[in-house]
């Protein structure tokens, strides 16, 4: 009797599981297998630009909207670029932003992303306070100096792994805005605690010791550790102002009767930290892996970079943002990069309530998650979507997120530091690109788990250009003996194709 009763439960708990209880219509759909849902599909690889195979074969099956479970917690999958576009619009209305229990304890319980209402907008503003238009004029030539320092030094090397050059690049940069963070002088490598980090944001959520997932837990954890003990440092030290995000946040945590908390100032930093550097150098890698498949695009960028320093008066000046927001096919370019990379594969929100939409209905408390790929992948939207063509954005412009495009979140939290990213993005392109040559070495596959990766990087060879001459230069400054045969994708798209001959 026993034995029949715990099947019963057993059999009862299976069919509640597999068919949830809605009043409405929900949208069709597998929950998969009790408490581990679909989550093993979810995480499968996929080594394309396409839509990943576990959105793909659904679409298929059930249409643009389905249900699924992933990590114990039941989900309304939205491919639809009307859907999408609505939940972005009713943010803080319908639905807020939400991530997986697996997430929250990655990216903190106060992170940014899991805060709503006013706390949100006051961090909003914050950090917009150094990302904002205003902030970004006067950072300019910072940017470029540091994109000039980066690629001068890479020249000297015979290879460069362009992913972890980049990402250390604006990783310091970003460091010493935020916090003053000198890699030189500091005494633990900061960076290092957000490689792991990192590793396991997008792995299979398995807390277990040799684990990616377990990894990025202790990468987390020493960040903070290191984020906490340089504001104690700054705190015990309070007369002496360093001018960054961190002196704000202090003088935040001090005010009487601020909404602020030590927590959440922290969990802000690291994200903030995080989010500058990885996504943006991945996109960075992308463009240049771009540019070396493509001459006709190459050859377009070089022209549009060249005009303007033909058309100063010092070409020795840096740039000016006057320069800088003439730039048209270079935004074309990384519009068409951010569509086709899909570096943010998922945005997670909930529904605060019981929702009605195109006959289906949403359960208040489920999860529901848009995916940009399947919106900027598709085909009755892009023609070719798979191919690279930044000039199908001609004539199109983008303030912001629209139905079809969404690389940088939508609604009230379209990310802050999107203009941050496009202008280290085209200051690093037109400094590479009108004082540099390359040619791929190694690498460029690429990964999704469902995160993007490049598991063997993108290694690169640099070279200085000098007119119509390529140097290559010792750690001396000195010219090397080489001969190499040129083949690049440089001289394929000015119709150049010379041997290269080095002699001290």
């Amino acid at each position: 009797m026993l034995v029949l009763v715990t099947l019963i439960c057993i059999t009862y708990w299976v069919y509640r599981w597999r068919n949830p209880r809605c009043n409405g219509k929900l949208p069709p759909g597998s929950m998969g297998f009790p408490l581990l849902g679909e989550t093993l599909q979810f995480f499968s690889r996929n080594t394309t630009n396409d839509i990943a195979p576990f959105l793909k074969e659904r679409m298929k099956r059930y249409g643009p909207v389905f249900k699924t479970s992933i990590v114990g917690q039941p989900v309304i999958v939205l491919t639809d670029p009307d859907l999408n576009h609505f939940v972005f619009l009713q943010e803080g209305q319908l639905f807020q932003s939400w991530y997986p229990d697996t997430f929250t304890k990655i990216l903190g319980r106060q992170n940014v992303g899991s805060l709503h209402g006013f706390m949100f907008k006051y961090l909003k503003n914050m950090v917009l306070s150094l990302f904002g238009p205003e902030s970004l004029k006067k950072m300019l030539p910072e940017v470029e100096r540091t994109a000039c320092r980066r690629l001068q030094r890479w020249s000297i090397q015979e290879t460069v792994e362009l992913k972890e050059a980049t990402a250390a690049m604006i990783f310091d940069l970003t460091a010493k805005k935020l916090i003053s963070y000198d890699q030189d002088n500091a005494p633990q490598n900061l960076r290092e605690n957000f490689v792991a980090f990192i590793k396991g944001l997008l792995s299979f959520p398995l807390d277990i010791p040799g684990t990616a997932y377990h990894k990025c837990l202790q990468g987390r954890k020493n960040a903070m550790k290191l984020l906490k003990n340089l504001l104690n440092e700054r705190r015990a030290m309070p007369g002496k102002s360093r001018s960054d995000f961190f002196d704000f946040v202090l003088e935040e945590l001090q005010k009487e009767g601020t909404i602020l908390t030590e927590e959440i100032a922290l969990d802000l930093m690291f994200l903030l930290l995080f989010a500058s550097f990885e996504t943006t150098s991945m996109a960075l890698t992308l463009a240049v892996k771009f540019l070396s498949d493509d001459p006709s695009v190459l050859k377009k960028l070089c022209e549009e970079h060249e005009k303007i320093l033909r058309n100063r008066e010092n070409t020795d000046s840096g740039l000016t943002w006057k320069e800088y927001k003439s730039m048209t096919y270079t935004f074309q370019f990384i519009n068409e990069t951010v569509r086709l990379a899909n570096i943010a594969p998922v945005i997670f929100r909930k529904a605060i309530r019981e929702i009605h939409f195109k006959g289906y209905t949403i359960p208040a408390g489920w999860a529901i998650m848009v995916c940009p790929s399947a919106v900027h992948l598709n085909p009755a939207k892009y023609k070719d979507p798979l191919t690279f063509n930044p000039s199908r954005w001609e004539g199109v412009e983008i303030n912001g997120a629209t139905k079809n495009f969404m690389a940088f979140g939508g609604g009230m939290r379209f990310c802050v530091g999107a203009d941050f990213a496009k202008v280290q993005m085209a200051v690093f392109l037109h400094c590479l690109v009108t004082k540099y040559r390359w040619e791929p070495i190694k690498g460029g596959n690429i990964l999704r788990t469902p995160g993007l990766q490049l598991p063997d990087g993108f290694h690169i060879w640099l070279m200085e250009k000098t007119g119509m001459k390529v140097i290559a230069r010792d750690s001396k400054g000195m010219e090397k003996k080489k001969t190499q045969v040129y083949h690049s994708a440089q001289q394929k798209a000015t119709g150049i194709s010379l041997t290269q001959h080095h002699h001290k």
